[in-house]
């Protein structure tokens, strides 16, 4: 399954009955990564129901009822590969789920396939989904008009659907020319890896060469360099080895690294990953590294490592724009939650409330508000009760989003536009 292409992953987004597992299943089946054996499982079991056909929707159907039935496709198999990238697809079953996984860098999008049905055409959560994928810092997109079959693959239906999703991601700034539309049947295929005959208007691509001529992602490793800190270890004979996951950038022996926010400065003496020593890390490698010159007790987890020449950001205040995904009465100024980003967990208060905007189209819908609520989208103001280390997300990504938590849930999610520095 794995060659040396570059991954990508890539988040199916839209409305709830708009057809996306379908599409999953129907990529993963042309692509050659539904496992044999699940399809032979499936072809008895049509055989024995007397649907003597195996039919695609069929594995579809049972896809559905794969958690009763226990035959599982699993989010880990959700992978596929093209003649120039290889994929892993980041599921959104629903949005709360889908804003969990985008959070946590793990599975941040790299691209978004947005999938619409084309005879229901634009739904609430169409616009919610784009809007988050925006919010989310996801730039390229396509999107697959699904179920054309439905509509006997009009073309003035698909037009009349592209021209409807084309005017939202324009409020929302998307830049519309950089979206390829693709006229689609995830159930019964055509112009998903093979064009189809039924749309001899069409000469764009099939989606999986679309998805095959997206941009590659840019390696974080042109980025500074960003380790936000899991532990820190006292090794006797060795010193101090803290341990982290690097987001951005690379590391080195030798390299002096400064620590944020407590403000220790170190040199790298080695660096090891999986118990072993290496002469370089880089962007999503796990690794514990050797410190001279500080003490285990003066650094700690929520603490960011990066090189002297390009400290980490410490905010004394930042600007962000947040999406309230759940809260039992209203977000007021005051608030003090507790902020997830990278490593660190502080409690910050949302000092003031500028802009409300719509989440529809990403307007500004009333300056000031004195409140936001479950759906509302909002450019907040916000100090952390101690020192925290975050980053704009338009130059360092990896480090610009958080999640906001309290009784027990993600209330909201964001990302950080400006920042006032501590002094």
């Amino acid at each position: 399954m794995s060659n040396d292409n570059p991954h990508m992953n890539l988040a199916l987004i839209g409305h709830v009955d708009h057809g996306k597992s379908t599409l999953v299943g129907r990529l993963l089946y042309e692509t050659g990564n539904v496992p044999e054996h699940v399809i032979e499982e499936y072809k008895k079991e049509a055989e024995e129901k007397g649907k003597g056909t195996f039919e695609f929707a069929w594995v579809m159907d049972s896809l559905g009822e794969e958690r009763e039935r226990g035959l599982t496709i699993d989010i880990a198999h959700k992978e596929f590969d093209t003649d120039n990238y290889n994929f892993t697809i980041v599921d959104c079953p629903g949005h709360k789920d889908f804003v969990k996984n985008m959070i946590t860098g793990a599975s941040q999008a790299d691209a978004a396939t947005l999938v619409v049905d084309a005879s229901e055409g634009v739904k609430p959560q169409t616009k919610e989904h784009i809007f988050l994928a925006k919010t989310l810092g996801i730039n390229q997109l396509s999107i697959a008009i699904n179920k054309m079959d439905l509509v006997d693959w009009e073309e003035n239906k698909f037009e009349q659907v592209k021209s409807e999703v084309n005017g939202l991601l324009q409020t929302i700034g998307f830049d519309p020319d950089n979206v390829q539309y693709i006229p689609v049947s995830a159930l019964n295929g055509g112009n998903i890896s093979e064009k189809t005959d039924k749309t001899p208007w069409y000469d764009g691509p099939t989606l999986l060469e679309e998805l095959n001529s997206l941009n590659k992602p840019e390696e974080p490793v042109d980025l500074p360099l960003r380790i936000p800190i899991q532990d820190v270890y006292s090794i006797s004979g060795i010193g101090t080895v803290p341990v982290g996951r690097i987001e951005t950038g690379k590391l080195n022996p030798e390299d002096k690294v400064s620590f944020q926010p407590s403000g220790e400065v170190g040199e790298v003496k080695s660096i090891e990953m999986h118990h072993e020593e290496v002469p370089e890390a880089g962007p999503g490698d796990n690794v514990g590294f050797n410190v001279r010159g500080v003490g285990k007790d003066e650094i700690r987890r929520g603490d960011v490592a990066g090189h002297t020449s390009n400290p980490p950001t410490v905010a004394d205040s930042f600007k962000a724009q947040i999406v309230v995904l759940q809260h039992p009465s209203a977000i007021t100024a005051g608030y003090t939650p507790v902020f997830h980003a990278h490593t660190a967990q502080i409690a910050c208060t949302i000092t003031n409330i500028e802009k409300k905007m719509d989440p529809k189209s990403g307007e500004v819908k009333e300056e000031n508000p004195d409140f936001i609520k479950s759906g509302d989208s909002a450019i907040v103001e916000v100090k952390p009760q101690r020192p925290l280390v975050i980053e704009k997300v338009k130059e360092i990504p990896q480090l610009g989003r958080f999640a906001i938590r309290d009784m027990g849930q993600t209330i909201a999610a964001g990302m950080v536009m400006d920042i006032e520095e501590r002094e």
